[in-house]
């Protein structure tokens, strides 16, 4: 067993794990976040997306003990500590770029990351940052538009850094 500290969305948990634990399975099945979806365990699908020291990674390909120190934020650490829903989700949802919603956990995170560095993205930019995540139901058109739109928002907004628990206190949860 290896011992980590690791911060998801803004709480700090430290933990033992097997030093071959994913961190999907990490964030799943030790802290509870199901949100990020175990889609093909090859990284081939992008549904396990999250943020990984503000970068979108695919967590089924990096291990937990590779996250020690680091901040993660997944799917759910994206609304506001009120409820109120990310600009990308909210375009998400208005904008019907989900189907099964299968995939939309993973889209959305790396929609967030590649908003952080394009924040005004072309509709061929949008596609290539989302190139790592499959979508068998939607086509992909309800996405970009979706992506298009929170990116509009976002700027109108002035939101600098599109993750809410970035600048919290962070809560400390030990566990064993």
């Amino acid at each position: 067993m290896t011992r980590i500290s690791i911060t998801v969305d803004g709480v700090r948990y430290d933990d033992d794990v097997e030093p071959r634990t994913l961190l999907v399975h990490h964030l799943r099945e030790r802290l509870g976040k199901v949100g990020t979806v175990v889609g093909c365990d090859t990284s081939n699908c992008g549904a396990c997306t999250v943020l990984l020291a503000g970068q979108a990674v695919k967590s089924c390909a990096v291990l937990a003990v590779q996250a020690d120190g680091q901040d993660v934020t997944t799917i759910e650490g994206l609304a506001a500590p009120d409820g109120t829903l990310h600009p990308v989700q909210r375009a998400f949802h208005t904008h019907h770029a989900l189907q099964c919603g299968f995939c939309t956990p993973g889209m959305i995170m790396a929609a967030v990351d590649l908003l952080k560095d394009v924040p005004d993205p072309s509709d061929a930019q949008i596609r290539e940052g989302l190139e790592g995540n499959l979508c068998r139901c939607t086509g992909y058109q309800n996405i970009v538009r979706a992506v298009r739109a929170a990116a509009e928002q976002m700027r109108a907004e002035g939101t600098a850094e599109p993750a809410p628990v970035a600048g919290q206190p962070v809560a400390e949860k030990v566990s064993s």
